[in-house]
């Protein structure tokens, strides 16, 4: 055990009481005795020169966990047989974690104190940390991260167990005491399921190596050997001994074993990468036997029900069979075959009977809608429709000569008048006026009677009405109309308005006096002006 920081020298400036009170400095050994009271207090004395705080490693004996964890520090150097009491109370041990065991390797923080009732010296411990496994527990913690990062614990990646393998392949030291578990467990539940030793080593350098080499030699010859299964397991151990399993090597190889792989490393606690990679993973060597090997009795006590099924499946499925029987031998085509004949007869006379009706009655429809369609066609004719446009174009005809006859001289035969009556002279009357009307508008806006008060007519060669003084130039020569005849003239010059003739209004703003409002003269008319 070492104690760190730690001056002897210090221990010579300590008093030491006197007896009855007194003090005196040197041994007590050749003078007067002290009390126990006394010795007391010149430990405690002693103690005070130490420092407050101490750092001290050594390794785990007699862990005593209740309420507070009572154990003995012992020192780790060989020949050297030192220990001292440490007490850790229970707000301090909350803080720490999980409970160490006997024999870990700590490293200590605390302070010593005499406690005179006892006569104990013990190191109050305030934390305690691991040695040799934190740097371990750091790199599993990580590997951790990294491999769950490459989704090699995804539990959608694992593979299902085989329900009755043909052989195990167990990876595993043959001097194990796993081994035993794992072949006594395999024995007992199914003999008839085989065992393959591979033997490894489990720990040690070059461990981790030779377990991926097994496990990659049993992947590539499982089909050859015919093992449905690998069991790789180990017995418990600290984490340097488990530590071969943590290896990406071996957890890669168990990633790519082409069966199954169940493991159990070390004790129910302990947990390594290989496990949480296999596709299932079991406390003990023995659990992993009894995950992959099926029970004997359970076996057959399934053969047993399913042997019961199947006498029960055949005795309904012969009864079943057997009353089908008797129905068929009751049915009547099997008790009298040629009623099926004279069954199948009759049908066939109903369907043709049934045809015959349907044809006939299919030819009628089809008469029917001939004749229907040549009565149409007749109706289509050209003849046909030339003979009733001509009919209706006389009558029309007709019509429309009556009626002009009729707009033109009223005067309706004598049975026609005699008819009528006085009605019909009404409408004489006034289609008389009407026409008399007519008739002086007519001569009023005529060319004649224009030409008759006064005006002519003036045109070029060509027929062309001169219009305006712009249509003419010098030498040309026109044609004027007056009431009683006309001539023919050449022109000399043209003559504006402002040269000395009236303007006159254009004669599209004059309307003549027949003219009445609303109502459009003839085309002819306008143009003579």
């Amino acid at each position: 055990m070492s104690l760190l920081p730690f001056d002897p020298s210090k221990m010579a400036q300590t008093p030491a009481p006197a007896p009855g009170g007194g003090g005196g400095g040197g041994e007590t050994g050749g003078g007067a005795a002290v009390s126990v009271g006394q010795l007391a207090r010149m430990i405690e004395g002693a103690l005070r020169h130490m420092p407050e705080r101490l750092r001290v490693h050594g390794e785990i004996s007699n862990f005593n966990e209740r309420t507070h964890w009572y154990f003995r520090l012992k020192d780790e150097t060989p020949g050297v047989d030192a220990v001292i009491d440490c007490v850790m109370f229970s707000s301090a041990a909350k803080r720490a974690g999980p409970a160490p065991k006997d024999g870990d390797r700590v490293e200590l923080r605390g302070r010593i104190e005499f406690f005179a009732r006892q006569g104990r010296t013990q190191l109050y411990v305030d934390s305690i940390e691991r040695l040799g496994q934190g740097d371990l527990e750091r790199r599993l913690r990580e590997l951790c991260e990294q491999l769950r990062a490459r989704g090699w614990f995804d539990p959608q990646r694992k593979r299902p167990l085989p329900s009755f393998p043909r052989r195990i392949a167990v990876i595993t030291s043959k001097t194990g005491a796993a081994l035993q578990d794992v072949l006594v467990t395999m024995k007992r539940r199914c003999p008839a399921v085989g065992a393959m030793l591979v033997d490894v080593r489990v720990q040690g350098p070059g461990a981790a190596e030779e377990i991926a080499a097994a496990l990659r030699a049993v992947s590539a010859g499982h089909e050859a050997l015919g093992v449905d299964a690998v069991i790789l397991t180990r017995g418990g151990g600290s984490i340097e001994d488990l530590w071969s399993f943590n290896e990406v090597v071996v957890a890669e190889a168990v990633l790519k074993c082409a069966v199954p792989v169940v493991a159990a490393i070390g004790h129910e606690t302990d947990t390594t990468i290989a496990e949480l990679v296999a596709d299932e993973r079991c406390a003990t060597p023995t659990q992993t036997a009894m995950r992959l090997t099926p029970d004997r009795a359970d076996l057959l006590q399934q053969c047993d029900h399913l042997a019961a099924r199947l006498r029960a499946g055949l005795a309904r499925r012969l009864e079943h069979s057997r009353e089908r029987l008797r129905g068929l031998a009751r049915h009547p085509f099997l008790a009298d075959p040629g009623s099926l004949v004279r069954l199948e007869r009759e049908r066939g006379a109903a369907s043709a009977r049934r045809l015959r009706d349907a044809l006939r009655h299919r030819l009628a429809a089809e008469r029917t809608r001939a004749e229907r369609l040549a009565t149409r066609l007749a109706r289509c004719r050209p003849e046909a429709l030339y003979a009733a446009r001509h009919s209706l174009h006389r009558e029309l005809g007709r019509r429309l000569v009556r009626a002009v006859r009729m707009r033109i001289d009223p005067r309706p035969p004598v049975e026609a008048a005699e008819r009528l009556g006085r009605a019909w002279q009404i409408q004489r009357e006034r289609c008389g006026t009407r026409l008399d009307s007519l008739e002086r508008e007519l001569v009023a806006v005529g060319p004649s009677g224009v030409l008759a008060r006064g005006f002519s007519l003036t045109t070029t060669a060509g027929g062309e009405i001169i219009r305006s003084a712009g249509q003419v130039r010098r030498g040309l020569g026109v044609r004027t109309r007056v009431a009683d005849g006309a001539f023919d003239s050449t022109v000399e010059r043209t003559i504006g308005p402002g040269e000395g003739i009236e303007a006159l209004a254009p004669p599209a703003a004059r309307r003549p006096r027949s003219a009445r409002p609303g109502r459009e003269r003839p085309r002819d008319q306008m143009d003579l002006f």
